[in-house]
């Protein structure tokens, strides 16, 4: 029997749900959620889009609920990360330490497009789908967050003095 085209997606859905999560009991739910939601769904889904993307788009919406039901503030973090594989050497994990301290300091809004464009590697254009923001927003939030994701870690930073024109 040939698995549900939904399951594949699944490891993708848990690594995003970690990434915006600050629990790993919420995260879990969060996909939970996200999944019962798109099974339910799933008829409303058109064959001719991505499905990952239209996945994505519904843990962010289910997140958003979530997060205003439990009126949390949603810039608090804890220490608790997603496991990310780590090289034999100290220094590497150290690195990666490092790495996942300074994605935990960057807003919600910043880490989910660090993730969904550079780990999900997902297109301008299906980012804004999922978001449901404009693709310049999603070019120039990922762009402050790479310059902040830089000055985290650390890096030297370029910061841009943008002019006031009325």
């Amino acid at each position: 029997m040939d698995e549900h085209p939904i399951v594949t997606h699944i490891p993708r859905l848990r690594r995003y749900a970690r990434t915006l999560g600050n629990e790993r009991y919420l995260a879990d739910d969060l996909v939970q959620d996200t999944l019962e939601r798109a099974w339910n769904k799933y008829h409303l889904w058109r064959p001719d889009s991505d499905l990952r993307a239209w996945l994505f788009a519904i843990m962010h919406n289910v997140f958003v609920n979530q997060m205003r039901g439990r009126r949390l503030d949603m810039e608090q973090l804890t220490d608790e990360t997603p496991a990310v594989a780590v090289r034999a050497t100290q220094s590497d994990g150290l690195e990666l330490d490092d790495l996942r301290r300074a994605l935990a300091r960057l807003s919600v809004e910043h880490r989910e497009i660090l993730l969904l464009v550079a780990v999900e590697q997902m297109k301008y254009e299906d980012v804004s789908r999922t978001l449901d923001i404009p693709v310049g927003t999603v070019m120039s939030r990922l762009s402050r967050a790479r310059e902040r994701l830089r000055q985290h870690l650390g890096g030297s930073a370029s910061v841009v003095s943008l002019k006031v024109i009325k």
